[in-house]
């Protein structure tokens, strides 16, 4: 028995030991595998940078990962909209890059003004003379759009384009909360401020309706000019297009009668198109790029001057981390603000241009990154380019601002506050016949407990919406200090009112239509920078060794987030809608809805 015990550890400890150095042996080989993936890449003669849009395109890419890199998936997942231009720009200034390839698809866009911009990398990269070609299975609106702008339109034979305008429907939740006895007690200022509508009413407001229609119609006329003058047709010809469902055509060929394309066919057929504008044979390789590729070729921009940070705040803002079960970007009132005074005091840094794409969340946490920001500009200045959404609390940052400069498309304004608090009283006493006794040394000791469960609250209702009204007072005055307007010029254009960027120019919420690239430069003459500079980006992305270790931790949270998705569909974001409400600050300054473009 002894021997077997001696023989039994022996075996267990060869085991162990053999599992440690298989682990220290993959962890090395990984190490060189990626060390030698970073290496700077080199474009080969003749070559095309082959742009994938098919899946998600988000302001910035998470994390640099290693794995998805390795295995060439970077294309194929979630990409970032920095990485993008920034190839687009790389590609333009490659000699031995000769065009740029768009293999269309199902694109999903995190707002129009990411598409646009996209779009007008694209544009800037053609006046370079080289050419850009585009190909799709299928063309959904927004990969349509940012197409258009190719040389050249071609589809599959068997394809379809999915032009029909942009908007789509709000769900609302109320019938279902009604049928279980909740009832939520909403507390807000500005009668455009229709974040809560989903979980209040059954159907759209008038003033909702309202702010929707006149921005997604200013949009889509950006969206319609741009697409008709590289089509090569009119507006009006396009806008009748969508308003026929053109995807339901019973002939491929009535694309092209429509100049929405300018040929059809098979996949292999692409290739023949691309080899003649390389000016090789049938039998040659065609020389590609990837978008890993592309972050992998050396910037001819140089580290020499002064340098201005570009600070990206992206995502809803919050208090606290976000749930592990959430697999979005957040801001972090607390981590930026730690971030902001880090570059207050970081002196090598002459200027900052914070690029926001936000449709805000806690008043508090963006208070008190407003707070920061204003510090902050009292040393050097502040240039905010906003992205795609740039709302409620996403405005709120931006305000003390030196300067602000939106794309046309942005989505912004939404000034106004809420408050949204669930009544269980008709669930829980009535239904489940939970009743409530206590005591309290004042009136008001157990007032949350009114709030949610009592049928007569109408007292508490009554300081919540005190809270609320100084809430947006605060907000009022943030905007007339920062804009340069008086509390009531700014209270005529705010009550929660949406926005678009190229409609808040006149009235003062934004100073400049144009792109990150226009705010760098801004930011370089409000530092009195006479000479070269640079931008360094904030906050740093980890490094890949980082990522790995936390994903062990991490994944299972995105898994089942990813999970949730699949299984509910449709039904995802209501779900995770009502999960956040319970973990939301008590005051909200967040924007209603957000349009992803398809």
């Amino acid at each position: 028995m002894k021997e077997f015990f001696k023989y039994t550890l022996a075996t267990i400890c060869g085991i162990v030991i053999l599992a440690i150095l298989a682990g220290i042996m993959f962890m090395i080989s990984l190490a060189g595998m990626v060390a030698s993936s970073s290496a700077p890449t080199k474009a080969k003669e003749n070559s095309v940078f082959v742009l994938k849009l098919d899946g998600t395109v988000s302001e910035r890419a998470e994390d640099d990962s290693p794995i998805a890199e390795l295995l060439g998936q970077m294309d194929m997942e979630a990409m970032g909209l920095d990485d993008i231009v920034s190839a687009i720009e790389k590609a333009k200034n490659e000699e031995n890059i000769k065009g740029i390839y768009i293999e269309g698809g199902a694109t999903s866009f995190d707002g129009p003004a990411t598409a646009q911009q996209v779009r007008d990398a694209l544009e800037d990269f053609k006046k370079s003379g080289k050419w850009v070609i585009a190909y799709a299975n299928q063309y959904l609106q927004g990969s349509y759009y940012v197409c258009s702008v190719a040389d050249s339109l071609f589809l599959n034979k068997g394809g379809m384009i999915d032009f029909k305008g942009i908007g789509g429907k709000n769900y609302y939740m109320t019938g279902l909360y009604e049928k279980i006895g909740v009832r939520y007690q909403c507390i807000r200022v500005g009668k455009y401020k229709s974040a809560v509508e989903s979980v209040t009413r059954k159907d759209m407001s008038e003033n909702d309706r309202e702010q929707r229609t006149a921005y997604l119609q200013a949009i889509w006329k950006n969206w319609l000019n741009s697409m008709a003058e590289s089509r090569g047709v009119s507006a009006e010809q396009l806008n009748q297009l969508a308003d026929d469902s053109i995807m339901l055509f019973a002939n491929s060929e009535d694309y092209k009668k429509a100049r929405l394309i300018d040929g059809e066919f098979y996949p292999d057929g692409i290739k023949q198109v691309i080899r003649a504008k390389l000016g090789i044979s049938d039998d040659d390789d065609i020389n590609q790029m990837t978008l890993s590729d592309m972050k992998g070729l050396p910037s001819d921009k140089k580290e020499k001057g002064d340098k201005i940070a570009v600070y990206y705040a992206y995502g809803e803002i919050i208090d606290a981390q976000a749930s592990a079960f959430s697999s979005e970007h957040a801001i972090v009132g607390s981590e930026m603000v730690s971030d902001l005074n880090d570059l207050a005091k970081d002196d090598d840094v002459k200027a900052v241009v914070v690029r926001v794409n936000s449709p805000g969340g806690s008043a508090m946490a963006s208070e008190q990154i407003w707070h920061a920001l204003k510090q902050l500009k009292e040393k050097k200045p502040i240039v905010v380019s906003m992205g795609g959404y740039a709302a409620s609390g996403g405005y709120m940052i931006s305000a003390p601002a030196s300067y602000i400069v939106a794309e046309p498309t942005t989505v912004t304004g939404s000034i106004g506050i809420f408050g949204l608090v669930p009544n269980m009283s008709e669930l829980v006493t009535d239904k489940l016949g939970v009743t409530w006794d206590g005591v309290a040394t004042n009136k008001n000791g157990d007032y949350e407990t009114n709030l949610i469960f009592a049928k007569d609250n109408a007292e508490e209702l009554r300081q919540m919406q005190n809270y609320v009204n100084r809430g947006y007072e605060t907000f009022l005055n943030i905007v007339a200090e920062g804009r340069g307007m008086t509390r009531d010029e700014v209270h005529e254009i705010a009550q929660g009112r949406v926005w678009v960027a190229s409609d808040a120019l006149p009235i003062k919420l934004v100073d400049q239509l144009g792109s990150l690239d226009d705010a760098v430069k801004k930011a370089a003459e409000l530092a009195s920078i006479d000479g070269d500079y640079y931008t360094s980006s904030y906050p740093a992305k980890k490094e890949w060794f980082e990522t790995l270790l936390e994903s062990a931790s991490e994944d299972k949270g995105t898994y089942l987030d990813g999970e949730l998705k699949q299984v509910l569909g449709q039904l995802y974001e209501p779900v995770m809608q009502a999960r956040k409400d319970c973990q939301r600050n008590r005051l909200q300054a967040r924007f209603p809805y957000l349009t992803t473009i398809k």
